[in-house]
């Protein structure tokens, strides 16, 4: 069912229900309304008939005829009936009724009053007691105008309600139209979108509404999905480059080796370079299984000392510094022990830091790379500095993405993943990482810490 349909249905069964209650409710009220003024006016009439037939000894015979004169039509329409104190009818022409029972008398006699509905009939009792003795009138009239008035009332009801009834569903089924036009020019432009080009985000309506904020929203998945396409296109570009490179040269070498003789020097220099190609294949999938593995890590960390990851750092650096004519300085200026020990996963922690030094060592071009650890506001502050060719401040705002390298990288091997996973990794133990360049000038990686808590 559609939500179109939906609202229909929804606005007609409510319209109604709330229209059978009210009409019930109206119905019911005027039905009883309605017999308490017929049985006030045989009220009337009994009062009447009981001076008519009982006061004729005591008034005096002009006022008794004119009360005759004024009152008989009435008296004679609705037949009256009075009883003494045996049940027996003495004054009127209701003799014999079937309807009037005993215990009706009785009743009128116990409460003064008693009223009835039989055979179509309205009855209505007083107790009135005279000089003659103590008798009940009986009057009653026909309920044919009555039940006129209660099934025209009644056919009234049902025709408005059956008119209301069509009038809301189809007044339903216009609203509908109006209320979900918003959301089928959405849908309609949500198929319209060129799904080679997803990234197109599709106009707000600028409503601030619910349809606003689905569009909103829509916008925000399309931009995600469009990242991970890009990012998955990237892959597939970079693996297609990258793993084409290194292979290219092991399978190279590997056949021109083949072809004759080799002496065991050049045996060597030709396993060394497939092996140096393997390790860096090797380096870029366990990189990518690291990056694909980052939501996954377990939230449990212990207590990691930062200060010796970074001397385990600089002994595994220390030699490749010294073969690219560099070195690594240490600067500790902590004054706090407790801000070395940090919550978090070793492991990448370590991996993260080693990618920050190792890339200052790539681009310093000879000079020092420079590690200070520092504190500031009770936060433990890692800075690594080196003097190399910089980044340019077109690269610098996507030079945390994966697969990305900068422009001025020229023959130094690289992958474009380091760098993001350290990202990843440091927003994972919520550590702020900060980068500023200047081109010919160098680089500086600020790492801003958690305050322990």
């Amino acid at each position: 069912m559609t939500l179109r349909n939906r609202f229909t249905l929804i606005s007609s069964l409510s319209f109604g229900i709330v229209s059978i209650i009210t009409s019930a409710v109206i119905f019911f009220a005027y039905y009883d309304s309605t017999k308490i003024f017929y049985f006030e006016k045989l009220r009337n009439t009994a009062l009447i008939s009981a001076i008519y037939y009982l006061e004729k000894d005591e008034l005096p015979k002009d006022r008794h005829a004119q009360i005759k004169k004024e009152y008989n039509h009435l008296i004679q329409n609705n037949k009256v009936a009075v009883y003494d104190r045996d049940n027996k009818v003495t004054f009127g022409h209701n003799l014999h009724d079937k309807n009037i029972k005993p215990f009706h008398l009785q009743a009128a006699r116990n409460n003064k009053r008693t009223e009835f509905m039989s055979d179509n009939q309205f009855y209505y009792g007083i107790f009135y007691p005279d000089n003659q003795g103590d008798f009940v009138v009986f009057v009653k009239s026909p309920n044919d105008s009555f039940q006129s008035q209660i099934w025209r009332l009644a056919i009234i009801m049902l025709s408005v309600l059956l008119i209301g009834l069509l009038a809301i569903y189809f007044l339903s089924r216009y609203l509908s139209k109006v209320v979900y036009k918003p959301i089928s020019n959405v849908v309609e432009r949500i198929n319209t979108v060129d799904y080679n080009n997803i990234s197109t985000a599709i106009t707000s309506t600028n409503t601030n509404d619910e349809i606003d904020e689905l569009i909103r929203s829509y916008n925000k998945l399309l931009g995600r999905i469009s990242e991970n396409v890009l990012l998955q296109q990237n892959f597939i570009n970079y693996v297609s480059h990258e793993f084409k490179t290194p292979l290219a040269a092991i399978s190279g070498n590997l056949e021109v080796f083949a072809q004759k003789d080799r002496t065991p020097e050049e045996y060597k220099k030709v396993a060394k370079e497939s092996l140096e190609n393997v390790y860096e294949i090797e380096n870029i999938l366990n990189n990518l299984l690291l990056m694909s593995g980052m939501s996954k890590l377990e939230t449990a960390h212990q207590q990691v000392r930062v200060d010796e990851l970074i001397w385990k750092i600089y002994e595994k650096l220390e030699p490749k510094a010294k073969e690219n004519q560099s070195n690594i300085k240490i600067q500790l200026l902590v004054t706090k022990p407790d801000l070395l020990e940090f919550p978090g996963n070793e492991t990448l922690l370590y991996l993260a830091l080693y990618n920050i030094v190792e890339n200052a060592i790539k681009y310093s071009y000879g000079r020092p790379v420079v590690i200070t650890l520092s504190e500031k506001e009770y936060q433990l502050n890692i800075e690594v500095k080196d003097q190399g060719k910089g980044i340019h401040s077109d690269d610098l705002v996507k030079i945390t993405e994966t697969f990305y390298r900068g422009k001025n990288v020229d023959t130094i091997k690289g992958s474009g993943i380091g760098l993001s996973l350290s990202k990843s990794i440091f927003d994972h133990h919520y550590i702020v990482m900060k980068i500023d360049s200047v081109v010919n000038v160098g680089t500086s990686v600020l790492l801003v810490f958690p305050q322990n808590t």
